[in-house]
């Protein structure tokens, strides 16, 4: 007579010793993130941030956000570095809680894999950690999901969920903005986190590169350009704010530079934006030309090279443009508010990229 085996968890390829494994490597970077409004440590069920700290606000509005970093997730399994993906998870949610001027708070995150790699998923942790030090915030809780025979057992992907605060009458937004303000650009670090599945499509399938592949107007490897990590603008909006008179900020994320910059253009007003006041990098050429992909087309999908922008007055030009310089962000003015014609919409490109 024939004897069976019962099933468990772990004949069912979830690892539970490695999940643990894994929260143990990933407590020293979480406890970087740490605030003083951030109370007990990594492992409850919940993370807890003291709301007292709120009572210096008159009226705190609180703000959220919740992103992934999507298909760039790809370029990190197959190149193994996993400790960057977190920068971009980071800055894709607390870009947006920046743009109304909030502060960021606190950020939880949530890694899917196929398989618990604990040094992988530490390693993913170290980079979302350390995003959250960019951006001024801290990592209060997190979930690892192990989900084998959905996921390959080097898959994975991650999301993130963020919460700020802001001042009631230091909101910003569309209803500060007046003609003849100005607009500002601050340069991208490179693709960001979006349109990487056209990206993936015309420099893999279409063109056939390699990540491997040494591109020399890159200057590196195609693999090292696509992984550069999102960069974070959080503190320098914040200081931003504090120097200058700052009416509206708009992330350049999905969609492209010219609908994003509308989300925060009032009826009744336009933006204009010069392409000849800067030159996109390299990367935004090549993917141009291994495609065969139209300007416009490359325009909704790519940021073009600018990832944030901020609106300000034209007589805080100079002061923005010095504040920003100080920290290190390159920034330029690219365009000005002004009436909204018949035949206009929120914002538009116009001109020819400068060479």
């Amino acid at each position: 007579m024939s004897q069976t085996t019962g099933a468990s968890y772990a004949s069912a390829g979830v690892d539970i010793e490695a999940g643990d494994r894994a929260v143990e490597l990933m407590k020293e970077w979480v406890k970087k993130t740490q605030r003083p409004e951030v109370l007990g440590g990594l492992g409850g069920f919940a993370g807890l941030f003291d709301a007292s700290a709120l009572k210096r606000y008159e009226r705190p509005l609180l703000a959220s956000a919740t992103d992934g970093v999507g298909t760039k997730v790809d370029i990190a399994r197959q190149m193994g570095v996993y400790d960057t993906i977190g920068h971009d998870l980071v800055a894709m949610v607390m870009d947006d809680i920046v743009v109304c001027g909030a502060e960021p708070l606190f950020m939880t995150d949530y890694i899917c894999v196929g398989k618990v790699h604990p040094e992988r998923v530490a390693a993913i942790v170290k980079g979302i950690a350390e995003g959250c030090v960019l951006a001024g915030c801290a990592l209060v809780g997190g979930e690892t999901a192990e989900h084998p025979g959905l996921l390959g057992p080097d898959d994975f992907d991650v999301a993130g969920a963020g919460t700020g605060v802001v001042e009631y009458d230091r909101l910003l937004g569309a209803d500060r903005i007046r003609t003849g303000d100005a607009v500002i650009a601050m340069a991208s670090s490179g693709l960001h986190s979006n349109g990487y599945s056209l990206v993936r499509h015309v420099l893999f399938d279409r063109a056939g590169m390699a990540l491997d592949q040494r591109v020399e107007e890159l200057g590196r490897t195609l693999g090292e350009e696509l992984l550069e990590p999102t960069k974070i603008y959080s503190l320098d909006c914040l200081a931003l704010t504090r120097t200058a008179d700052v009416h509206a900020f708009s992330h350049i994320t999905g969609g492209g530079l010219a609908a994003n910059l509308a989300r925060v253009i009032p009826d009744g007003l336009h933006a204009t934006v010069d392409r000849s006041t800067w030159a996109p990098g390299a990367i935004f050429d090549l993917v141009g030309k291994a495609g065969q992909v139209e300007q416009l087309e490359l325009e909704k999908t790519l940021n073009m090279g600018v990832g944030m922008m901020a609106v300000v007055p034209a007589e805080s030009v100079d002061v923005a443009l010095t504040a920003l310089a100080d920290r290190g962000v390159e920034s330029w003015v690219a365009g000005e508010i002004t009436e909204r014609g018949a035949h206009t919409t929120g914002a538009e490109l116009v001109g020819t990229y400068a060479v």
